[in-house]
């Protein structure tokens, strides 16, 4: 990564030729140096007007090294090949940013972080524990996030998700709340914020409390009377594009999953709009009302982070794409305004255990494999899993040892599905499948299914997932080289892509705290974080 050089011994020549440097010769390379650092310098005083802030719920270096190496094989060359993995047009828009760091991802109380801190951490500067959100780890005082601080300066804002409005990452940019389970009440301080431009997923709880402790306000009637206009087709929201808004708009689309989320990308039906897309049309709009003023865009990739931790690879992959392609469009805008537009990009946390490599492949890798995946776990599991289960759950005996095997529907399923040949699989593999779809074949709603396996057995290889399904993309994934230590967060630490003046104040090694603080002077927004409401 361009942000740490190599740094490798001189050898004894090197330091002799360091050391007898002639004086007269060593100036000109003092002024060059001088120079940079004064012209660095410069740039870092110009305070950013345009502010974007992408933020991939989940990824961390594996997800982005997974999804280059697909990108390449997509692409006709090798994801075992160095100078195919270096193509420009294999890289991700994020990686080719100018300047690079990282970033620690633990909260006030917990190595893994949950979503509700890190988000809390990103946008108020504020360690607090999980499940919180704008406010400290007592509970006691809330906190204003870099875009309320914006927003109040007269900037315009936007926040952008691929999950629900109200979930807690977008949440922690416009709410406080003792928990993120309050999805009522944090909707209800969306409305009341006042920002000119929300877009993706729904509302999880619209129209009452989500769980005990929330409120219980219609959510569309308040958007309604604070002045949102909402738009839910493929074609009115698109159009803004072309005729931006002069009012405030809530942008969702039309077709959701039982959680008010946008479908993963591979599953996006085609009258929905993708991350991308909304990307571009929020950009039009906050423009078109804040030329003057400046604006700040928040856009969340937040299913990258649902995929990983179904453990499936593919899903995880396309929705990267998407989030990297929205990037794509903020990079547009920069070279338009280069001098005044500021693009960050994160990751809240790694999902999964991701790891690139596994113990079955060694040293290589066969990305190949992943191309025939043709939907999400998610969707798999809702239809042809679903309509499967439904013909031949019937009478199921679930000791008979080679169910799966001697189910000709199932064996075409795999391949069609996922591009798994039965007869290529080895035998530790097939018997993974078979208990796995013993035991989905006998789940009901009131009991947990039967295999050979020990309750403990389950739980390290399903979780509280579909067994057959996410055996399925286990061993797909296990195949080409990608494996899975964890259905939850794990606590490594995550990567901080920028470009644009005051760039370089994202270089090195922080706590994510740092970002929001960073930001709130990279915008000169005139105060230090935390800011207490």
């Amino acid at each position: 990564m361009a942000a740490f050089p190599a740094i490798t011994a001189l050898t004894h020549d090197e330091h002799q030729e360091h050391h007898n440097v002639n004086p007269k010769h060593a100036a000109p390379k003092f002024l060059i140096v001088a120079t940079l650092c004064a012209a660095s310098l410069a740039q870092a005083a110009t305070p950013a007007k345009y502010v974007f802030f992408f933020l991939g719920d989940g990824m961390a270096n594996p997800q982005v090294q997974s999804t280059e190496a697909y990108l390449t094989t997509i692409n006709g060359g090798s994801a075992t090949l160095a100078k195919d993995l270096r193509k420009p047009e294999n890289r991700l828009n994020m990686s080719k940013m100018k300047v690079q760091g990282m970033q620690t991802t633990y909260d006030a109380g917990a190595l893994m972080t949950d979503s509700a801190s890190s988000a809390t951490a990103f946008a108020s500067g504020l360690k607090t524990k999980s499940g919180v959100i704008g406010m400290n780890e007592t509970m006691t005082k809330s906190y204003k996030s870099v875009a309320e601080l914006a927003h109040q300066k007269g900037r315009k804002v936007g926040v952008l998700t691929s999950v629900s409005l109200d979930h807690a990452t977008p949440a922690a940019y416009y709410a406080s709340v003792e928990s993120r389970g309050y999805m009522n009440n944090i909707a209800t301080q969306l409305t009341q914020s006042g920002y000119e431009f929300f877009g993706g997923g729904g509302f999880a709880s619209p129209e009452g409390p989500a769980r005990a402790g929330d409120t219980s306000n219609n959510i569309w009637d308040l958007l309604d009377k604070q002045g949102y206009k909402i738009l839910n087709t493929r074609q009115s929201i698109l159009a803004l594009k072309k005729n931006p808004p002069k009012g405030k708009i809530v942008a969702i689309n039309p077709t959701l999953d039982d959680s008010a989320a946008m479908p993963y990308a591979i599953d996006r039906p085609a009258t929905n709009v993708s991350l991308t897309e909304m990307t571009e049309v929020a950009i039009s709009s906050l423009f078109a009302q804040g030329k003057q003023s400046g604006f700040f865009l928040m856009v969340e990739g937040g299913k990258i982070d649902w995929a990983c931790h179904a453990n499936d690879a593919v899903a995880a992959i396309g929705d990267m794409l998407d989030f990297d392609s929205a990037i794509g469009k903020a990079l547009d805008f920069y070279k338009q305004h280069p001098d005044e537009t500021l693009i960050i990009v994160t990751g809240d946390h790694e999902t999964g255990g991701m790891t690139v490599g596994h113990a079955t492949t060694g040293y290589t890798a066969y990305y190949d494999k992943l191309l025939d995946q043709t939907n999400s776990y998610e969707h798999f599991a809702a239809n042809q899993w679903e309509d499967h289960k439904a013909t031949y759950a019937k009478g199921y005996q679930w000791k008979n040892p080679k169910n799966l095997a001697n189910n000709a529907a199932m064996v075409a399923l795999l391949n069609d599905t996922f591009g798994l040949e039965w007869a290529s699989l080895n035998d530790y593999q097939k018997e993974k499948l078979e208990d796995a779809y013993d035991k989905s074949m006998t789940k009901t709603d009131t009991a947990p299914g039967q295999n050979n396996n020990s309750d403990a057995e389950n739980t390290l290889l399903y979780g509280s997932y579909e067994p057959i399904v996410v055996t399925i993309t286990h061993i797909l994934n296990e195949i080409a080289s990608i494996g899975w230590t964890s259905y939850s967060h794990t606590g490594v630490p995550t990567p901080v892509y920028a470009q644009g003046p005051q760039a370089p104040r994202f270089q090195g090694f922080y706590d994510n705290t740092d970002i929001a603080k960073r930001l709130a002077k990279a915008m000169d927004l005139g105060v230090n974080l935390p800011s207490p409401k």
